[in-house]
């Protein structure tokens, strides 16, 4: 018996804490309170409120409408936020007219994405809707005038988004742009097993590792995402193995430079795809993001052997940004063009067909019209079957923005010339007659075809047969474009399931187990109280019909009489 006793204390103390006031502490506060008589207001002086006052809101009943720019790691920092917003009860809606709440998840990277990311909030501010912002913009400076007053969420503070989103349908601000360190050891970010809504229910993206090791002159990003902090390997390996029980067919790696996986933790990135590998379910792929060239040196020849197992893409993204020494070093890029090259014609020679993906920036402060013809050589020698061309834009507080700036019209000519040499030739062309095996993952952006990849990570449209999407299937290739390539399955192929279980339904939250989905209830329940919001009896109300209720009926009345006595002082 006392030990049951000691149990019922012990779930006591963890609602109602040691710092709480006491109910005869409140009884003998009360007497020494004098009452104050209220003036009534004259009916022709009342004026009604369009809003309630925020403690009449209802948090959790708001529709939340999600706006992401950027890179596939801000994407994946997208699909978290709203996975914890519909897990509390938020619906995520498509329709942003319909929408209480605009979360805006920006990109640093290219004034053109800044500016609209701040149209956006002009817009959302005129349609009188509520607005928390995140990503690399406000991260990385958060003292902005079109920012103030409005709520912010660090890169790092995902995890803690319904609480931020909360308070501003109250109508409070907040901002959360900390750091998260475990003994004053900077972590890669939120946990990796938090509730998540994919865009594309077959794509796992995982974020291994923020940050990076370089300082390039010209990048706003490391401003906001800072020095390299890595995800150990085993949260990683894990958070793979649940996706794959997801009913994922397809994971993509990413980072600032997945390259520097681990350097801060004693481990490097061939030996997290090798764990990897042990996990991928036969007909899945894995996809691994970009690479600076200085990372990838060490280890050219794991790297290689990776690159060439079944179920990993033989695609790699390495970016030169410029084919001069002289502008690499401008830019504080940490190799040479020669170290690029070794690293591409290496990889060509070890892992035939491998796809190389690089990215170009015209007009960075310095260049000359010789070091411009040097990239177009570049481009004209390895024929890149995708690249990223990017015309120079000063970045606010960037070591490039006080540079002697290139003039305007001199960097669009530059990019068009560049623009104009990369669409000159067709790389998929001799391809035409081969037959590939594909992975179909995703619609068309014109919803005329199946988009699906090969072996290269290369494009190949099929028709839209309800039958092969998320499936493995074998096509003769019959047309190749810029972009793409067509095929045509077999009409007596095998179409091959890789996936374990069937995947999540679009909108579906991932990672929902039911000790989480208790944890969050509670969570929520408790939280109600202790603000006083008055919505805890109705989250007691749905804990006790929801099917994941497992608690005995004396604890859960001992939680009811806490939770009373909480709010009625």
């Amino acid at each position: 018996m006392p030990a049951a006793c000691d149990s019922l204390l012990e779930d006591i103390e963890d609602i109602v804490s040691a710092q709480d006031v006491k109910p005869h502490d409140r009884q003998f506060a009360r007497k020494n309170v004098v009452p104050k008589v209220r003036k009534r207001n004259s009916q022709k002086n009342v004026q009604a409120d369009d809003d309630p006052p925020s403690d009449s809101i209802i948090p959790g009943a708001q529709k939340i409408w999600i706006r992401t720019w950027g890179c596939s790691h801000n994407n994946s920092d997208g699909e978290y936020m709203a996975g914890q917003l519909a897990s509390y009860g938020y619906k995520i809606t498509e329709n942003a007219a319909e929408a209480d709440l605009w979360l805006l998840n920006s990109c640093t990277v290219k004034s053109p994405a800044e500016d609209h990311f701040r149209n956006s909030i002009k817009k959302a501010q005129e349609d009188d809707k509520k607005v928390v912002l995140a990503g690399c913009v406000p991260q990385a400076q958060p003292r902005q005038d079109y920012l103030k007053g409005l709520s912010i969420i660090g890169v790092q503070q995902i995890d803690r988004v319904v609480e931020v989103v909360e308070e501003t349908i109250k109508g409070h601000s907040v901002r959360l742009l900390g750091q998260k360190k475990d003994n004053g050891k900077r972590l890669g970010g939120a946990r990796l097993d938090l509730p998540k809504i994919r865009k594309n229910p077959l794509i796992e993206i995982i974020s291994i590792n923020t940050g990076c090791l370089n300082a390039c002159t010209y990048c706003k990003t490391k401003h906001a995402r800072g020095d390299l902090a890595s995800y150990p390997t085993e949260e990683l390996v894990d958070r793979a193995k649940q996706s794959f029980q997801e009913g994922v067919c397809e994971i993509w790696l990413t980072s600032e430079d997945t390259g520097a996986y681990g350097r801060d933790i004693g481990t490097d990135l061939p030996t997290l795809l090798w764990k990897l590998v042990e996990v991928i379910p036969e007909g899945a792929m894995l996809r691994l993001g970009m690479t600076n060239p200085p990372y990838i040196l060490e280890h050219l020849e794991e790297m290689a052997k990776i690159l060439n197992h079944p179920r990993v893409y033989a695609f790699l993204h390495i970016p030169v940004q410029s084919a001069s020494d002289s502008i690499l070093m401008e830019m504080k890029r940490e190799y040479c063009v020669a170290d690029f090259k070794r690293v591409v014609d290496f990889l060509k020679e070890k892992v035939p067909g491998i796809t190389i993906a690089t990215d170009i920036i015209c007009g960075f402060p310095g260049e000359t019209d010789e070091d411009f013809q040097d990239t177009m050589k570049l481009v004209e020698e390895y024929r890149f079957p995708s690249l990223f061309i990017n015309q120079f834009y000063p970045r606010p507080g960037t070591p490039a923005a006080k540079m002697h700036q290139v003039p305007a019209l001199v960097k669009k000519q530059r990019t068009k010339d560049l623009s104009q040499l990369f669409h000159s030739y067709n790389p998929y062309d001799h391809k035409v007659g081969e037959r590939q095996r594909v992975l179909v993952t995703e619609d068309s952006f014109d919803c005329q075809f199946y988009v699906a990849h090969n072996q290269f990570y290369e494009q190949v449209l099929v028709p839209k047969d309800p039958e092969f999407m998320g499936k493995m299937v074998e096509v003769d290739i019959y047309e190749a474009g810029k972009h793409f390539m067509k095929g045509r399955p077999l009409s007596d192929a095998n179409v091959f399931t890789p996936s374990i279980t069937r995947p999540l339904a679009k909108g579906e939250v991932s990672g929902i187990t039911e000790v989480s989905k208790r944890h969050l209830l509670w969570e929520k329940i408790y939280s109600d109280s202790a603000s006083g919001s008055g919505i805890g009896l109705c989250s007691i109300a749905n804990l006790k019909r929801s099917k994941i209720m497992r608690l005995t009926p004396k604890i859960m009345k001992v939680f009811c009489f806490v939770f009373l006595i909480r709010s009625c002082f």
